[in-house]
């Protein structure tokens, strides 16, 4: 008897709690846009025959909207650091929302906003990293590095962007 009334009890509880928390279905979910790994993979490739093409060795990095790594390349006989600037580069486009050359610029110029380049030991403010957004939404950047100037790794990252694309492709006019 004890059995069954704390089996009941369990139950009334159990669908008390149901009733209480309110019924959520597949539809209340947020929805997000993401980056496919396969169309990641080919827009980094983009910026890589790019870069090759211009005769540049670089490596490109795309990150997801949670700036984690989502594909890394280099190139053949691109330098060992092109894969750290262009990963953070990744980073900093897309948890700023902006070109990284476009903050490069302002803590230049507005010498009080420096902390930006300490925020955390993955932002450089380089050259070289767009966010990608796509429908309005930022989800994901991308870096490139390893070209002799930061123009050089923004027209690569910029054919990325237009495989992805992207609402922005930051091409220079």
């Amino acid at each position: 008897m004890n059995n069954t009334r704390k089996s009941v009890t369990g139950a009334v509880a159990a669908l008390s709690l149901w009733a209480l928390s309110g019924h959520v279905s597949a539809q209340d979910f947020p929805t997000q846009k993401v980056l496919p790994l396969e169309l990641s993979t080919q827009a980094a490739m983009a910026a890589i025959k790019k870069c090759h093409d211009d005769g540049f060795k670089v490596s490109v990095a795309i990150v997801d909207q949670a700036g984690l790594l989502k594909v890394q390349l280099k190139a053949d006989g691109a330098g060992p650091h092109t894969l750290d600037s262009s990963r953070r580069k990744a980073y900093t486009a897309n948890s700023l929302r902006d070109s990284t050359h476009k903050y490069a610029v302002l803590v230049t110029q507005k010498p009080e906003l420096q902390s930006l380049t300490r925020l955390n030991e993955n932002i450089l403010l380089l050259g070289g990293g767009f966010p990608v957004k796509i429908g309005g939404e930022v989800v994901g950047g991308i870096g490139v590095g390893g070209a002799p100037g930061i123009e050089f790794d923004e027209v690569c990252a910029s054919a990325a962007l237009k495989v992805l694309k992207a609402d922005d492709t930051f091409e220079r006019k």
